[in-house]
């Protein structure tokens, strides 16, 4: 192993651990990956590769021997939160019980006393219905299988800190989004269609509930707070977040005037976007709104994109992917 501090990142092929091990390799770390067998194409160059599925504990733990790492990431999970009300077992399975594999490994082998420190991707979906705005102490109440079992696993965070000692933070993210966001999540959905709509390749976009508010972020900044949480005296929880909301009908709005500013063209949203109860959830979180706080005053960490900006760079990779024409330079 070299001398370098070493980081072992679950879910490494997604957004955040792409970002993230970008942002780790430059600041000097040997970086591994935790990947599915298959995903191998798809880990990020320059990282260590070790194969395994979040459902396995056996090759979870064999990884951690294998790495030897000074930091985990754990940010694996099956994470659509409409995708977990039909796949309510399997969410649990791969969200919630992966984050006591890794800590229980620790507390028999040392982790405690060879500092290893640990990252758990927890989730804004875990305040639920409370009242906004949600800080570290909102109440938890979770409204779909994710969440559940994202409660579960920041919860098993909190004990495995208190009761063994171990250096273990729950980064309570609100929405955060980039041009690499899967197809699947509601932003990308948008800016994909409306790339399709100017490229004249479809005609309509259909969402479910266009009234549900988000508190929208740059994945690319929220993973600066991951490691800057590894990097305490002490470990404690934050919650990281713009401090600001918009609707599902914001969001839309605003990729198509960038799209118009991008493109020249005059498109009215209003005349492409469909709503259909098939894409509405049996429970719906109306209304999240992160106070970032204690994040900006004890990590000093600030989100650097905001909501526009973010929507711009997500509207014009999109735009560029379908090789429509942009009137307007990049930056």
């Amino acid at each position: 192993m070299s001398g370098k501090p070493r980081a072992l990142i679950t879910g490494i092929t997604g957004q955040d651990g792409t970002y993230l091990s970008r942002l780790l390799l430059e600041k000097g770390y040997e970086v591994h990956g935790f990947v599915r067998r298959g995903q191998e194409a798809n880990v990020p160059g320059g990282v260590f590769a070790h194969l395994g599925d979040l459902t396995d504990p056996a090759a979870l733990r064999q990884a951690i021997v294998d790495s030897e790492p000074n930091e985990i990431y754990n940010l694996g999970a099956q994470s659509h939160v409409g995708a977990s009300f039909g796949e309510a077992e399997y969410t649990f399975r791969a969200t919630a019980l992966p984050i006591l594999t890794i800590l229980e490994h620790l507390r028999l082998n040392g982790g405690a006393d060879r500092g290893i420190r640990v990252y758990q991707a927890s989730s804004s979906e875990m305040f639920g219905d409370a009242p906004p705005p949600q800080n570290e102490n909102s109440p938890f109440r979770p409204q779909s299988p994710y969440a559940v079992a994202k409660v579960a696993a920041h919860q098993t965070v909190t004990l495995y800190r208190k009761a063994y000692g171990l250096f273990a933070v729950g980064g309570i993210l609100f929405n955060h989004e980039s041009p690499i966001r899967p197809a699947s999540f509601v932003t990308r959905k948008i800016t994909r269609a409306v790339a399709r709509i100017f490229a004249g390749a479809d005609t309509s976009l259909t969402l479910g509930n266009l009234e549900a508010r988000r508190d929208w972020g740059f994945a690319g900044d929220y993973v600066k707070a991951m490691h800057l949480m590894l990097q305490q005296d002490e470990p404690r929880d934050f919650v990281i977040a713009t401090g600001n909301t918009w609707s599902v009908r914001d969001f839309v709005i605003c990729a198509f005037e960038q799209a118009n500013y991008l493109t020249g063209q005059r498109l009215d949203w209003e005349s492409f976007v469909k709503v259909s109860d098939r894409f509405k959830r049996p429970a719906e979180v109306p209304h999240l709104l992160g106070n970032p706080t204690r994040a900006c005053q004890d990590l000093g960490w600030v989100p650097e994109v905001g909501f526009s900006s973010l929507v711009l760079m997500m509207v014009r990779a999109d735009l560029e992917s379908r090789g429509v024409q942009l009137i307007r330079a990049a930056g």
